[in-house]
């Protein structure tokens, strides 16, 4: 590509980069479906499309940093198109790395024309004083220089300690590889290595590759695309060949196809969930991954009637809740999720957690397996849920616990619980 294309290139990324942060900013979407409705309205080639994507989460992970080197550059109010222009050159410049004629000129070139001349003035001072820019924020304290919410960093130095939560903001703000589960419904592992000659096998977990991309082995339906830690959950399980099984809380289906390969595609395996959309991506998931035994379910555990597509399987041999939760454990991959999160949202969703465990656990036989399992970080997601069925349900006993942390094990962070019913 010539030098004039791909500045062309380049700039429709950051074009790309912009209009997404825009977006996450005025609209309540998640930022994962912003950026991928703006890339599939772009014909970008792959290296620009990365470079849309890396400018997107990377202004999102260091949003209150950004701010902080903006209000030392500029004393006059900034209006918040203005701020999204100046953060989108400040992180080329700071912490992308990207070349300083390029992060500057190509950042005044989407500015309207009336800011032009003040995103200049300010990206031209900020590469001046950079290495003093940089030594006032490395000063700042851990909420600023990692740019996460303070009241996330105080409820982790209480239950990690500060070198801990230091090491889970490093780790929130890091981007992550792509891990993918190889479907054994479809291809055995050794067949999958030699069809993807560019998966990388993880040691310790024989089941799961890295991929620089994972589009052809995606859409053949021979992986998915998810952390190693979803598996925890599905092994504690310990689902069997013929059973039948509730995966309460199914979609998107990475879980519910695993359970289908520990189960060898034979048996009853209910997915539900509440949303149509869910359910959708569900179905069109299982489909593709051969999942034969998925019978999938529309419904809210906080109704009372269950549907007859469920009840009709009563008793289950094993529920799996996966439950809804903070994502604290998953938030360098969910880059959003500290800046939606507040301190009153871990009361709330442990009540729904609750609700949604008392629904399922009657439908659990007696001598039943119940797996509870998060990806949160939370007590009050999964230690405190334990003691609280544990002492509201006598027909329960806890056989086993098992949590990832992401600065200990260099996974996502998750959180799992067996029960067994013992009336």
């Amino acid at each position: 590509m010539s030098r004039a294309k791909l500045g062309v290139a380049q700039t429709s990324a950051r074009r790309v980069a912009l209009a997404g942060l825009r977006t996450w900013r005025t609209k309540k979407q998640f930022a994962d479906s912003i950026i991928s409705n703006a890339l599939s309205k772009k014909a970008l080639q792959s290296a620009d499309r990365a470079f849309a994507v890396q400018l997107f989460y990377g202004v999102l992970r260091n949003l209150t940093l950004l701010d902080f080197w903006i209000a030392g550059l500029r004393s006059a109010p900034v209006d918040v198109d203005l701020r999204d222009l100046l953060r989108l050159g400040l992180y080329q410049l700071f912490i992308a790395k990207t070349a300083e004629h390029a992060a500057v000129h190509e950042t005044v070139e989407l500015a309207p024309k009336h800011q032009r001349a003040v995103v200049n003035a300010v990206l031209r001072a900020a590469a001046r004083d950079r290495h003093n820019l940089q030594k006032k924020a490395d000063s700042q304290p851990l909420n600023i220089r990692a740019s996460h919410p303070k009241f996330l960093i105080e409820r982790w130095e209480k239950q990690f300690g500060a070198g801990a939560s230091k090491a889970l903001c490093d780790w929130n703000n890091t981007p992550p590889p792509i891990y993918a589960r190889i479907n054994q419904l479809k291809i055995n592992r050794e067949s999958f290595l030699g069809r993807y000659r560019n998966a990388r096998p993880l040691p310790d977990v024989s089941n799961f590759v890295e991929l620089p991309s994972a589009g052809n082995a995606l859409e053949h339906g021979d992986c998915y695309v998810q952390d190693p830690s979803t598996s925890i959950a599905c092994e504690l399980l310990q689902a069997k060949s013929g059973e039948k099984i509730l995966d309460a809380c199914a979609a998107p289906g990475g879980k519910t196809s695993y359970l289908a390969e520990l189960m060898e595609n034979r048996g009853v395996l209910v997915a539900c969930d509440r949303e149509p959309a869910r359910l959708k991506l569900l179905d069109e998931n299982l489909t593709r991954l051969g999942v034969r035994i998925g019978k999938i379910a529309a419904h809210d555990w906080t109704k009372a009637t269950i549907p007859e597509e469920i009840a009709s399987e009563i008793p289950f041999d094993r529920v799996l809740i996966d439950a809804p939760c903070s994502n604290t454990g998953v938030m360098r991959r969910r880059v959003d999720v500290r800046w939606r999160l507040t301190p009153k949202d871990f009361a709330r969703i442990q009540a729904r957690q609750i609700e949604i465990a008392r629904a399922t656990i009657p439908l659990l036989k007696p001598g039943g397996i119940l797996v509870f399992s998060t990806c949160s970080l939370e007590r009050e997601e999964n230690e405190d849920i334990v003691q609280k069925l544990l002492g509201a349900m006598s027909i329960l006993r806890l056989e086993e616990e098992k949590r990832l942390l992401p600065f200990r094990d260099n996974f996502d962070g998750v959180f799992a619980a067996r029960f067994r019913r013992i009336d």
